[in-house]
């Protein structure tokens, strides 16, 4: 589904931004909780949720096990209100597992998700300062529990007039970056209310002040609207940017944006804005949608759609805005009329805006992003300049991987000039299956062209436009690929001179990861924007890049930095990580304060280093000498881990792929005196277009084991062998398609894990569990349906067990479900409910936004597996999506899963694998007799999201 975000220049870290905070949330478990109380909504539209009743969402799912209580800040529960506690035992008795008690998991790993959260860090744009913005673990279950209108596949609170599950900062701390590389003394940002929930963190362009929008929880208070404050960097007071009370951030869509150093462009709730629309107690008609012309029109499977005209009026309500320039002064001035704008986009020299909107007819059949879609060129002072486009709306996307919309897309302001404006258009209609050559043209044009300026084309492209990366006229790199093939190309363009010709610079296979070059590193300008930073020698003419790699090698990931001459394609390797102990990689150029080419002996970089039991650290490291300075000293988050062993280990399948995996032992495992160990195996498969691509290594043996929220790797502290990320590939070569062999390549791959685990001695052959998320759910159950002599129980969370309920495709499936019956038939795992008799534990979230994922899957699934007797349970978990957020939700996920390990995988005394080689005989049998069913179908591709996408991230 397309979702509008906010697009910012900037590097994405796990724990670093250096620009304005990604928006997502945070999922870091390592936070103990705040002192707080839990208040239940008052005004939740659905059903009263009153201590006293049964758990939230036991009406619609009778057979569910509930979760209803909440932490303290010591970690013991209470039941949503301040003044009454609900207790909760230890024993393992049915009939309390089964009741509304909430529960935790054992200590062992409570201690572990109580661990100290690391704050995210944004450098300031001369990158003297650094921000230390501080943030909370996980939300309780009450804000999740808000209420929130489900509109156009997007879900918005309405108490705030933002998207749901938005995360936040608790503080901002600055610190001075000292010329020797130390930190200087935290300032804290102070002036906001205590407990304030900030978000959406930026700087202005001179680096003097920040912005940033302010939110505190109050019942039956507007208060807990968003509003926009600003704080002097300096001094490190904030206030608010608004004189007026009364003007409230909408941060639906767009939210603000530094037009220049004083001035901000903000969306705000119109002030004329009233009571929302109320929903007609009797419907004007019946709800109608036809097809009389017999369009063609195929669509995944979106959820959370508009489904009538209260629902469109709805929509507008929270969605309109009134577009606001607010300067420092106080100064303040309406621009445009309201409407849903969707983004903003100032011009690198200030002087225009490109402003982007959608409006009706809208559709009950696609989510917003497929909305007619206006975009207009403006001033920067709110004057109208011209219309752009106005793209009708799109309900016949074809569901071909690489088709797009039709008209102008990926319209934006050239990085490197003051007002230039580039976009792409279609020229297969969109339709991926089309050939036509070429496929996508690239134009650009002022942003006021003279009367009669026509569009120039900038480049002709034979696969999918994906992106230019601009430096200045002589250079620039156009992006171009094609999933089918997994071919992706790079593009040297003169954009400032027609008569030098356009060249390849690499042309590969986008899973050929050992022959990735990099990707050239960028350098901030003035204006904010970020371009290709030139690098150049002494005595030497030569235009240099910097390609900073992932560096892809049988043995693992060893980054890089390479010194790459543009025009005759040598490369010098300046930089790499350590390959024996740390892992280490660039992260960012800090000697990008001055226009011009950088000399390559003044060059500055961001590093980060770290090990298997190191925690991250950042680094600056300075040429010519290459000294390194130290700037963050981060302590280990969980020390009781800080001895783990692990090993990135290599492995063969029957027909020759080479296949990877981490293998993770508790701390001081001994085999000689512990023997085999219970062992949990988690993973998610991935398609490929070639064995030898599949068999490429794609991770580091060196890397810190972080620990996220419901990891596999807590286990790791009950003493299980944790075997992570196993390479599942499912193959498709040359015109083969994979899903036609997936079981058959699913079920080999995990016998060659599980007989790797066992043959080293780590791993009980009778105790190996096997689990996964979202389409590692689907794999699970279908490994207990077809190779049910490997492993003793199994973990499904927030899978799709039915791909007949996803007919348009699914993952990286693009083939109907009239186009290849037999394969989502053989592939889904309710199919062959009849043939699981290993113990399965079912999660999902009640409120699953992720396309194809609902929860019915797994209700729909439980029910078909306990009409067959098999042992089975399912647990709902109220208010949450794709994945879980609220600390209630996790806790429970902890207890449930270690429960489930402890009694059907430690306990376990049955001779899971005591003939391994009859059974994978027999299993083998299966498969040859369900392939002679198989339909072949032709199909195109791109990769869309995969199905463990949480849309609310």
């Amino acid at each position: 589904m397309m979702r509008y975000n906010k697009v910012y220049h900037r590097l994405s870290l796990p724990s670093l931004s250096l620009l304005p905070p990604s928006r997502s949330p945070n999922l870091n478990l390592n936070a103990r909780f705040p002192s707080s109380s839990l208040r239940t909504p008052a005004h939740l539209k659905t059903h009263s949720r009153n201590a006293s009743k049964p758990a939230i969402g036991a009406s619609r799912f009778p057979h569910l096990v509930p979760v209803n209580s909440v932490f303290a800040e010591d970690g013991t529960a209470g039941n949503g209100s301040a003044n009454t506690s609900v207790t909760f035992t230890e024993e393992d008795d049915e009939n309390v597992a089964i009741g509304v008690k909430f529960r935790l998991p054992p200590p062992e790993i409570r201690d572990i998700f109580y661990a100290t959260s690391r704050p995210k860090l944004s450098f300031s744009p001369l990158r003297d300062k650094i921000l230390f913005l501080k943030r909370r673990s996980l939300r309780r279950l009450a804000e999740l529990a808000r209420p929130k209108e489900k509109l156009a596949g997007i879900r918005i609170d309405g108490k705030c007039n933002t998207r749901s599950r938005m995360s936040f900062y608790t503080g901002i701390g600055i610190h001075q970056l000292m010329p020797d590389g130390s930190l200087g003394p935290e300032k804290k940002v102070r002036g906001f209310p205590d407990g304030a929930k900030i978000n959406f963190v930026t700087w202005s362009n001179d680096g003097l002040h920040l912005a940033f929008s302010v939110r505190v929880e109050e019942e039956e208070s507007n208060s807990s609207k968003l509003r926009v404050w600003v704080a002097d960097v300096e001094t490190g007071t904030a206030r608010p940017l608004f004189q007026s009370p009364d003007v409230y951030l909408n941060a639906v869509f767009d939210n603000y944006v530094w037009v220049d150093n004083s001035t901000l462009l903000v969306c705000t709730i119109p002030l004329s804005r009233g009571d929302p629309p109320k929903k007609p107690l009797v419907p004007s008609g019946p709800k109608i949608q036809s097809n009389e012309q017999k369009n063609v029109i195929q669509l995944r499977t979106f959820q959370d759609l508009l489904k009538d005209e209260y629902d469109e009026d709805l929509f507008d309500y929270y969605a309109t805005s009134q577009l606001v320039l607010a300067s420092l002064d106080g100064t303040v001035k309406e621009i445009g009329t309201p409407a849903v704008y969707t983004s903003m986009v100032p011009s690198p020299d200030e002087k225009y805006l490109l402003i982007s909107s959608i409006h009706r007819p809208y559709s009950f059949i696609v989510p917003c992003g497929r909305f007619p879609k206006k975009v207009d060129v403006w001033t920067t002072d709110g004057k109208f300049v011209r219309e752009l486009c106005d793209l009708p709306l799109a309900e016949d996307i074809p569901i071909a991987f690489n088709s797009v919309r039709k008209g102008m897309r990926s319209i934006n302001w050239r990085a490197d000039k003051p007002s230039t404006i580039y976009w792409a258009e279609t020229q297969d209609g969109g339709d991926a299956k089309v050939e036509v050559s070429p496929r996508d043209i690239i134009y650009t044009q002022p942003a006021e062209p003279q009367e009669g300026e026509q569009p120039e084309i900038l480049h002709k492209l034979d696969l999918r436009y994906g992106g230019i990366s601009w430096c200045d006229d002589s250079l620039a790199l156009v992006y171009e690929s094609w999933y089918k093939t997994r071919r992706t190309r790079t593009w040297v363009i003169s954009p400032g001179s027609k008569d030098v010709s356009p060249r390849i610079l690499f042309d590969r296979s986008s899973e050929d990861v050992y022959s990735d070059p990099g990707s050239p590193m960028r350098r901030r300008t003035p204006a904010g924007t970020f371009v290709i930073a030139k690098l150049r020698k002494e005595n030497d003419e030569g235009a240099f890049l910097l390609l900073n790699g992932n560096g892809a090698t049988p043995e693992g990931n060893i980054p890089f930095l390479d010194l790459f001459d543009i025009n005759t394609g040598s490369k010098e390797r300046i930089w790499e990580s350590d390959k024996e102990k740390y892992y280490e990689r660039v992260v960012t150029l800090m000697s990008d304060q001055k226009e011009g080419d950088i000399c390559i002996n003044d060059l500055k970089v961001l590093t980060s280093k770290e090990s298997k039991t190191e925690n991250t650290q950042y680094y600056i490291q300075s040429w010519p000498d290459r000294k390194l300075c130290q700037i963050t000293d981060f302590p280990h988050p969980y020390p009781q881990l800080a001895s783990l062993q692990k090993e990135m280990i290599r492995y063969q399948r029957k027909d020759g792929v080479q296949l990877t995996a981490t293998l993770y032992l508790p701390p001081g495992y001994d085999p000689s005196k512990e023997g085999p160990l219970p062992c949990l195996v988690w993973s998610y498969p991935r398609e490929f277009k070639s064995k030898d691509a599949a068999g490429q290594v794609r991770r580091s043996p060196n890397k810190f084991a972080g620990i996220g929220p419901t990891s596999a790797l807590l286990w790791l502290a009950r003493r299980f062998a944790i075997l992570s990320g196993p390479t599942i590939p499912i193959i498709g070569e040359g015109d083969e398609e994979a899903n036609d062999r997936y079981v058959e390549q699913l079920v080999s791959s995990a016998e060659a894990a599980v007989e790797e685990v066992i043959q080293r001695g780590v791993a009980h052959p009778n105790k190996i569990a096997v689990g996964g998320h979202s389409y590692g759910a689907f794999m699970t159950a279908n490994l207990l349906a077809h190779a049910a002599h490997l492993f003793c129980c199994g973990i499904a969370r927030s899978g799709a067990y039915n791909r007949t309920l996803t007919p348009f495709g699914f993952q990286n499936e693009d083939r109907t479900l009239w186009e290849a019956t037999n394969t989502y038939v053989e592939m889904s795992p309710l199919m062959s409910a009849n043939k699981i008799k290993k113990p399965i534990l079912l999660i999902h979230g009640e409120e699953d936004n992720n396309p194809g994922t609902l929860a019915m899957q797994s209700n729909s699934f439980f029910h078909a597996l306990k009409h067959h007797g098999a042992l089975c349970r399912l647990v709902i978990l109220p208010f949450e999506g794709h994945g879980y957020a609220a600390r209630e939700s996790i806790m429970r996920v902890f207890w449930e899963t270690d429960r489930w390990l402890q009694k059907h995988c430690v306990s376990n005394t049955s001779e899971v694998t005591a003939d391994i080689d009859t059974s994978k005989d027999g299993a083998s049998n299966e498969i040859t007799k369900s392939e002679k069913k198989a339909v072949g179908a032709s199909g195109g591709g791109a990769a869309e999201l995969a199905d463990d996408f949480e849309s609310e991230r």
